[in-house]
């Protein structure tokens, strides 16, 4: 049987009411479903609008205000950089890729990790722990590498765009053009 998608409402009073067990939940509850990979919709009562990313931001909120948060506020401030930006489109995706693309890579491991030590083996278990803790200065190092390859990349890419531009309006009087530069 498919999944079948699970309705939430959120009504004016802030509660959220799951329309599959008929009782109100709280946010915990709702991040339970993410967790449990369970595919669900928060609409608003009142006006039908699909408010799930608002629930799910607020639910990472939550998170990162308690305990150890998963992004530095550089990090943050970063993101907030890219809003309105013309890279804007193109971060959510790169930021989507990378994490599908770990996300694959944890399933892989466990998934061979348990068809070499058994379901229930403590070792599978621990052996994506034991993994970031040896390959995770190795990976950070390759990322870092990465990042910075793309990174002077861009700048190139940023380079010749300008050139080109520059190019294409050399014999117009913009400010800071002079038609006689090379």
């Amino acid at each position: 049987m498919a999944d079948q998608l699970r309705l939430i409402k959120k009504y004016p009073n802030r509660r959220l009411y799951d329309t599959a067990s008929s009782c109100y939940i709280t946010l915990a509850d709702v991040r339970d479903l993410v967790l449990s990979q369970e595919t669900f919709q928060v609409v608003d009562a009142k006006s039908g609008e699909d408010i799930t990313r608002s629930i799910l931001l607020q639910i990472i909120l939550e998170e990162e205000s308690g305990g150890a948060p998963m992004f530095t506020s550089d990090l943050l401030a970063q993101m907030i950089r890219f809003y309105g930006n013309a890279m804007q489109g193109f971060m959510g995706r790169y930021l989507e890729n990378n994490i599908t693309a770990f996300t694959d890579m944890q399933a892989k491991l466990q998934e061979q990790t348990k068809s070499l030590y058994g379901e229930n083996s403590p070792m599978s278990k621990d052996l994506w722990t034991q993994f970031l803790n040896f390959q995770g200065p190795a990976m950070q190092s390759m990322m870092g590498t990465y990042m910075e390859q793309s990174k002077r990349m861009f700048t190139q890419m940023q380079e010749q765009i300008e050139n080109q531009t520059r190019n294409m309006f050399t014999n117009f009087p913009f400010p800071g053009n002079d038609p006689d530069r090379k």
